[in-house]
């Protein structure tokens, strides 16, 4: 193969594999924080309201996470991530704000 060719196989592969872990790692995150909501219920930490809304915006950032999937062949922009990204993070913080704030769940015992 000539340098020419593996330059320009570099340059593609250099482009496409940030794209596609950065999907992953949102699908990643919006795991993990399904499951820090499952777990702030199950402790009484978070309240069953406060589950229905949490759970609504994370399903709000993957319906937007799938329709970029979708505009963009199965692939998310390098600005499609970090949106989603800060849009997880402001998630991740209310998340903690609510498993903190010293409201319990009515018949839970806190752990």
């Amino acid at each position: 193969m000539t340098s020419s060719k593996v330059r320009a196989l570099t340059a593609v592969l250099a482009i496409l594999v940030p794209i596609a872990a950065g999907a992953q790692e949102v699908r990643n995150r919006e795991a993990n924080q399904q499951g820090r909501i499952s777990q702030g219920i199950g402790s009484g930490q978070i309240t069953a309201g406060g589950a229905g809304t949490l759970e609504s915006r994370e399903a709000h950032i993957n319906a937007s996470r799938r329709a970029d999937l979708a505009a963009h062949g199965g692939h998310l922009t390098n600005g499609e991530t970090r949106r989603l990204n800060g849009r997880e993070n402001a998630l991740s913080k209310r998340i903690h704000a609510d498993k903190h704030n010293d409201i319990a769940q009515p018949g839970v015992m806190p752990r």
